[in-house]
C-alpha cells in the first residue's frame, strides 16, 4: 500500500496538486492502526490509505485541512482521555473507537511547486527554463516553435499561446517573455491573461514602449501594462544568457518575499497572516460522542428534525437517529460553525 500511496503522491506532484502526507508514527493498544501505516489528504478532502478506523479519519481531515491552509507539519495525538496525554508539540484530540487505543500521526503538508512560465525559445528563455527547473518550479515553455525533445528542463510544451490550460495551470504562476522579436505582443497578451504573479518581459526600453503603444491599441489596459517589468531582472550587469536568467529568477524570488517581510528591514520574515475565515472548513459537532466533523468531506450524515446531522462514524449516526432526545441535552450539538 505504502509504495502505491507513494506513487500516487508523486503523481499529484507533477501535476502540480497539494496533498497531505500522513503517517502514524506511534501507537498504544488496542488500535487497528500500525506504527507507518499511511494516507494521503487532497486539497480538496479526498482521503486514500489507513491510518486505523473510521473515527480518526474526521479528525485527520480537519488537521489536514488546517496544515494546507497554513503550510505547517503538525503531530496529531488521537486518545480516548486527551486531557491526560499532553506533550510539547503534540495535539491532544478525542479518540472515539471503542478499541480506546491512542495513536499518533505525522501530519505533513507537500505544497504545490509554483509555475514557471516562459514565452519563447531564445538562448534566454532556454536559460531561465534551465535555471527554474533546477530551483523547482515546474516549467512550461510556450512557443509556436517549440520542440520538446529541445527543451528538456520543459516540464509541459505548448505552441498555442491562448491555451486554456496556461490560464488553469497548477500553483501560481510567474511568467517572463523572452522570445525577442518574435510575436512579443501576442506573448504578453497570453501572458497578461494569466495574471502572474510577476510579468517580466526581455527587451529593451524602446522596444517595449513600442510594444506598449501596440498592446494598447488592441484594447490592453493600461494599468495591466504598468505591473510589466522591463527590462526584466535585477541590474545585475550581466549580458550573457545564462547571467541574464538568474537576474530574472533572483528578481522573481525577491517579489515572492517582498510581501513577507517586515516593514524597513529585509532581513527579518514576518509570520504568515492567519487565513481568512471564509477559507476554513465548515465543521460540526457530533452530538453522540462530540467529535468535530468537516461538513464538506462527512462520510455520515443524518436528517432529523428537518435539518442534517453530521456524525464520524456510522454508529454515532445509528445511536442519535434511534434515540435522538437522549443527546440534545449536550451543548453545541451538530450545528455548523
Amino acid at each position: 500500500m505504502n509504495k502505491q500511496l507513494l506513487e500516487h503522491a508523486a503523481e499529484l506532484a507533477r501535476r502540480g496538486e497539494s496533498f497531505v502526507l500522513a503517517t502514524v508514527v506511534r501507537r498504544e493498544p488496542y488500535s487497528s492502526s500500525q506504527q507507518g501505516d499511511m494516507a494521503i489528504i487532497t486539497s480538496d478532502g479526498e482521503y486514500h490509505g489507513w491510518l486505523g478506523g473510521n473515527c480518526t479519519r474526521p479528525s485527520v481531515q480537519r488537521e489536514a485541512a488546517a496544515a494546507l491552509l497554513d503550510g505547517k507539519p503538525r503531530l496529531i495525538s488521537l486518545s480516548p482521555e486527551p486531557d491526560l496525554h499532553v506533550r510539547p508539540g503534540v495535539t491532544p484530540l478525542r479518540m472515539t473507537c471503542h478499541s480506546g487505543g491512542t495513536v499518533d500521526i505525522f501530519i505533513e503538508p507537500v505544497l504545490a511547486a509554483a509555475r514557471l512560465v516562459v514565452f519563447g525559445v531564445s538562448p534566454v528563455a532556454r536559460a531561465v527554463a534551465q535555471l527554474g527547473k533546477a530551483m523547482g518550479y515546474l516549467v512550461d515553455v510556450v512557443d509556436p516553435e517549440a520542440h520538446p525533445a529541445e527543451l528538456p528542463n520543459a516540464d509541459r510544451v505548448f505552441h498555442d499561446l491562448t491555451a486554456a490550460e496556461l490560464r488553469a495551470g497548477p500553483s501560481v504562476a510567474y511568467a517572463v517573455v523572452a522570445s525577442m522579436g518574435e510575436c512579443d505582443e501576442d506573448a504578453v497578451a497570453a501572458a497578461i491573461a494569466m495574471q502572474p504573479a510577476y510579468l517580466g518581459v526581455v527587451a529593451s526600453r524602446k522596444r517595449f514602449a513600442a510594444m506598449r503603444e501596440t498592446l494598447l491599441e488592441r484594447g490592453v489596459p493600461g494599468a495591466a501594462l504598468d505591473q510589466i517589468k522591463s527590462p526584466a531582472g535585477l541590474d545585475l550587469g550581466g549580458r550573457q544568457p545564462e547571467e541574464v536568467a538568474l537576474s530574472i529568477l533572483a528578481e522573481i524570488v525577491q517579489r515572492k518575499h517582498a510581501a513577507a517581510r517586515a516593514p524597513g528591514d529585509l532581513a527579518v520574515v514576518a509570520a504568515p497572516p492567519e487565513p481568512p475565515a471564509s477559507a476554513r472548513p465548515l465543521t460540526a459537532i457530533d452530538p453522540v460522542c462530540h467529535m468535530t466533523v468537516t461538513i464538506a468531506t462527512a462520510r455520515h450524515v443524518g436528517q432529523w428534525d428537518g435539518r442534517p446531522w453530521y456524525f464520524c462514524n456510522p454508529r454515532c449516526k445509528d445511536k442519535f437517529l434511534a434515540d435522538p432526545a437522549r443527546y440534545l441535552d449536550v451543548p453545541s450539538t451538530g450545528a455548523a460553525r
